[in-house]
């Protein structure tokens, strides 16, 4: 069933073409994103087919009564508003219902409740309070009544992502969703996708959610829009098979332009109707012998300053805020060629040891030792300041007009923005002209032409898409410096680092070797290990009740039973079979208790569900307490 269908879909900018005749369309449950480079029109393209900017030409089509829900990168939120009051600020039937049923029980209205009931029933909008509180806590908007215009920008993010998921909408827009969520959140949201119902429409730059999440990408590039039925993997396997087709028809058409360029100029001026249509496909030849095809890794061999043998060292740091640890006691040496990343939850205190090490905030006890040789480079979004009034090139200059290169070359700034995907024609554009993306990118390259030997990255892909992670992670592979990472982009961190500071909150920081994936298997691993011990907790308690029971002064017998003092060779098998029966009936009851809370259950469901539930306690009940009995005698 058609959804969406947009035909020949054109916008400009004054003289400049966004896209040109775009024609697409998506199917119901399809869950699509948007690749392109920054500036290329994503976010445009998202405006235009929700209707909040103008297209010049064409048509968007949506199907007739679905509910449509869209997450933009600058929220629109009532700042006077609370957090519960904004998530179900909504024109919707289900959710006004329910938002006044809510008010009836908020005041103790008995006649309003009664006279509401029939109606919630009938919208099966009982659900609504429990699919709040799951998509609130796992977003971590714990205040519902802290009013929106208190809320960091982050928390403000999250509460406008709340909104739209609440809203339970047939069709779902979605800009950079990842961002400003932390690695559990991301998971979360990952999940909570996968499993939905709701077809999606969605820009993001996160690869490994577009390796979950999509079952078709499309590319807009060159003001053309090209389909890749399959998730991210399949996209970079096709687009090389296309990259590696054009490059040949590009090969071909240049050589042929060479002849039909000399047949050209040996031409005199009056033209038979052959020669008429012989060059009109001269122009066609030409255009594609000029297609540009040319890629290079970038390998940029700079001359840093060399590092010494004392690097960075940390001191039993500590420091606290009011009800918040931070670090406690944290030592630390930096080794050359160290490449950390640094994971965790949102205000566990990532970017205030980023501060300490470069000097920007003091501990609270403790001392950190740079070394004579050590240049910073420090990014973070709000650190950097570039004027929108200055053009690119100057920005790059301001900071150095070439920047030093082994075997005594040089590259300048006008280099250096070619190699990042600044193109000369771009070069000499103010700031306030480029996207958002291109902003954090010309930050970006302010740092890495300082030319630093230490380099700090707090968020870096926050709003890059893939094509300048590409080349950034190129640069960073190459880099001969000390490098740490703060970042909530799973396949940036997989490739960048190669051990992980994990901070748990509370000044609890795990050194697990490896990169992001090793982390989590890690941590799959420990919570394993966790659930194993709670159940030899369990066994042990058994025993030692056995064992005490045993001690009891017993009424003498006539003649003494022989004591049991190993499994029979029956016994064993069973004790074997129940230790996996056990762990899978608790795999079970976690999946029915996490359906019986979900909120996203039927009214069968949840029958079934709470029935199962009700037999498997028992059943789990009588074959833990045999696995106990046998376990005495293991």
């Amino acid at each position: 069933m058609n959804y969406l269908s947009v035909e020949q879909l054109t916008k400009t900018y004054g003289d400049r073409t966004i896209f040109e005749n775009l024609s697409f369309g998506i199917d119901q449950g399809q869950k699509v994103a948007l690749v392109a480079k920054n500036g290329s029109g994503k976010s445009t393209l998202l405006r235009c087919l929700i209707g909040e900017e103008h297209y010049d030409d064409g048509r968007v089509v949506f199907r007739n009564d679905i509910n449509i829900a869209y997450l933009e990168q600058s929220d629109k939120l009532n700042p006077e508003n609370t957090i519960y009051e904004e998530v179900f600020d909504h024109d919707l039937p289900k959710l006004n219902v329910f938002k006044k049923y809510s008010k009836a029980v908020r005041d103790n209205d008995e006649e309003g409740m009664a006279s509401l009931f029939e109606a919630v029933s009938e919208l099966n909008a009982w659900d609504l309070d429990s699919l709040v509180e799951q998509i609130l806590s796992k977003l971590k908007l714990h205040n519902y009544d802290a009013k929106v215009s208190t809320l960091s920008g982050g928390q403000r993010k999250r509460v406008a992502l709340a909104k739209v998921l609440i809203a339970e909408p047939d069709f779902l827009f979605l800009d950079e969703p990842t961002n400003h969520l932390d690695l559990d959140m991301i998971e979360w949201l990952e999940e909570y996708l996968s499993k939905s119902n709701a077809t999606i429409f969605m820009v993001t730059h996160d690869r490994y959610f577009l390796e979950v999440i999509t079952d078709e990408i499309y590319e807009l590039e060159d003001e053309q829009l090209y389909r890749y039925k399959g998730n991210f993997s399949y996209y970079l396997e096709k687009k090389a098979e296309r990259e590696e087709n054009l490059a040949v028809e590009v090969g071909k058409a240049r050589s042929q332009f060479k002849k039909e360029l000399q047949w050209i100029r040996r031409q005199p001026k009056a033209r038979g109707t052959k020669q008429k249509a012989r060059i009109d496909a001269f122009g066609d030849i030409k255009k594609k012998a000029h297609t540009n095809i040319d890629k290079e890794e970038l390998e940029i061999p700079v001359k840093m300053e060399r590092l010494g043998t004392k690097i960075l060292e940390l001191h039993n740091i500590s420091k606290s805020y009011p009800n918040l640890r931070i670090l406690d006691k944290l030592s630390y040496t930096f080794k050359r060629k160290e490449r950390l990343g640094i994971v965790g939850p949102n205000g566990v205190g990532k970017s205030t040891l980023l501060r300490i090490i470069t000097g920007e905030e003091e501990p609270d006890a403790g001392k950190v030792v740079i070394g004579d040789t050590v240049v910073f480079g420090y990014y973070s979004q709000a650190n950097i300041e570039v004027d929108e009034n200055k053009k690119v090139i100057d920005v790059i200059r301001e900071v150095a007009e070439f920047i030093p290169l082994e075997k005594g070359r040089e590259m300048s700034a006008a280099q250096f923005l070619e190699k990042f995907l600044f193109p000369r024609s771009m070069h000499y554009n103010y700031v306030y002209k480029l996207s958002g993306g291109e902003r954090r990118r010309l930050k970006l390259m302010k740092v890495l032409m300082s030319n630093p030997n230490f380099l700090i990255l707090d968020e870096p892909t926050n709003d890059l898409d893939i094509y300048i992670l590409s080349v950034l992670e190129d640069y960073l592979k190459h880099f001969q410096g000390c490098l740490i990472i703060v970042s909530h982009d799973r396949y940036f961190m997989d490739k960048m680092v190669d051990h992980i500071f994990v901070f748990e909150g509370d000044a609890q920081i795990k050194d697990i070797t490896g990169n992001y994936t090793a982390f989590r298997e890690q941590s799959k691993k420990d919570l394993l290990e966790e659930q194993a011990e709670k159940r030899q907790e369990k066994a042990d308690a058994a025993k030692e009740s056995a064992k005490k029971a045993e001690e009891k002064p017993k009424v003498k017998a006539t003649k003494k039973p022989a004591e049991k003092k190993k499994l029979s060779f029956k016994e064993k098998q069973e004790f074997e079979a129940l230790d996996a029966e056990v762990e899978a009936l608790e795999t079970e009851k976690e999946n029915l208790t996490a359906i019986l809370s979900s909120g996203e259950a039927t009214s069968d469901e949840l029958n079934e569900s709470s029935k199962r539930l009700g037999e498997l306690m028992q059943e789990l009940e009588a074959k833990t307490e045999r696995w106990m009995e046998l376990a005495e005698f293991a």
